[in-house]
């Protein structure tokens, strides 16, 4: 074998992290690294980044773009796109470089998500000491609870990480064992996901800890209502997705939930939250489906006239209330368009919140697209 024939054979060194991070595509556009606008301008205060490692994520969760069992054309776990679009990957010297930019004055946040993967123990804090080094950014970490200790938390915070993540996405036991846990052969373990939860609120302290729920995974209306509260009085923080399909994944079937669904678990989780109402006074009807909100009508008139509990929820930056606006990360760009932004990354106009007000009525189990011009 020539050398010109052996060097085709030589592998070249992987980019993994800690040295490498997969980003979101919107967090690419906003340091400069993917050419591309948002639409009607909205901005990306906080920039999502990923670990990345040629074996990927071990967890096998049904709805994940991440997942181990997911099917894309190829096994590699950097071929595998995640909330329908690619993460591109890039080093960290030139991570922090950009986020040091001037045109990246208005990113208040980092957040470094972890997969299920052992090595990302040591990763996540490597990453997050330079990041706390050299920049003068809040971090998040969207932590996986399978694989950390109580010990490996605090180093955690030591490092620099100010609030954590937890994803734990459904709204029952049930659903969570079905779509991450035994039923589909994961390693999760709903009492692991909530004494990490106790366990972060011991270290991190209240309102410093935020749980991830997706809305459409085939709970009522009742019972994600009814976890809003729960989490509230723990003073745990709410981070609300819509269910959006990934395709090859096990999920890739099902539907995102009505909007009329999605836009009353949205106003539910801000009253909720801000402590406005309380779930023992809300009413369901005997579909589980949320038909009295429990406060006044002209109150809730005017909550809904702000636009407010429409938006993104997420973590805070150091001036904005929500720095992780994440832009149209369940809605494709047409979507948002035609009024049915699931999360909205700006504050609603006056037209937009026209249409949501129509969308909080609607009972039905469609999943056609509105339109805001009709």
């Amino acid at each position: 074998m020539d050398k010109a024939t052996s060097q085709e054979f030589e592998q070249k060194p992987a980019k993994e992290s800690p040295d490498y991070l997969q980003m979101s595509l919107a967090a690419a556009m906003t340091l400069g690294l993917k050419s591309g606008s948002f639409y009607k301008d909205a901005t990306l205060p906080c920039v999502n980044l990923l670990l990345t490692y040629e074996e990927g994520c071990f967890a096998r969760c049904a709805y994940c773009g991440l997942s181990f069992i997911r099917e894309c054309e190829s096994d590699l776990h950097k071929d595998k796109s995640f909330i329908r679009v690619e993460w591109p990957t890039h080093d960290l010297n030139t991570i922090i470089q950009r986020l040091n930019l001037k045109k990246c004055s208005h990113v208040e946040r980092v957040c470094i998500s972890m997969l299920t993967n052992k090595r990302a123990l040591k990763d996540t804090i490597v990453v997050a000491k330079r990041i706390e080094n050299e920049t003068n950014l809040l971090i998040s970490a969207l932590i996986a609870p399978t694989i950390v200790t109580k010990d490996w938390l605090i180093a955690l915070k030591d490092s620099g990480v100010d609030k954590i993540g937890i994803a734990t996405d459904t709204a029952t036991p049930e659903l969570f064992d079905k779509f991450r846990g035994k039923k589909i052969r994961g390693p999760h373990k709903w009492e692991t996901y909530w004494q990490v939860i106790q366990e972060g609120l011991q270290i991190f302290g209240s309102k410093n800890v935020g749980i991830h729920l997706i809305v459409g995974l085939g709970e009522t209306e009742h019972e994600m209502a009814q976890l809003f509260q729960q989490v509230s009085d723990l003073e745990v923080l709410i981070h609300l997705f819509s269910f959006f399909p990934e395709p090859g994944s096990p999920l890739e079937n099902r539907n995102q939930p009505p909007i009329g669904q999605y836009r009353r678990m949205q106003l539910a989780r801000f009253l909720i939250e801000e402590n406005k109402a309380h779930f023992e006074n809300m009413k369901f009807n005997k579909e589980g489906r949320l038909i009295d909100f429990g406060i006044p009508e002209p109150l809730l008139k005017e909550i809904i006239s702000t636009g407010v509990p429409f938006m993104t929820s997420g973590c805070p930056g150091s001036t904005l209330r929500v720095a992780c606006t994440r832009p149209y990360a369940n809605s494709t760009p047409f979507q948002a368009y035609v009024g049915e932004c699931r999360n909205f990354p700006y504050l609603p106009n006056e037209k937009e919140i026209t249409l949501i007000q129509l969308q909080l009525h609607d009972y039905s189990d469609s999943v056609e697209l509105y339109s805001s011009d009709s």
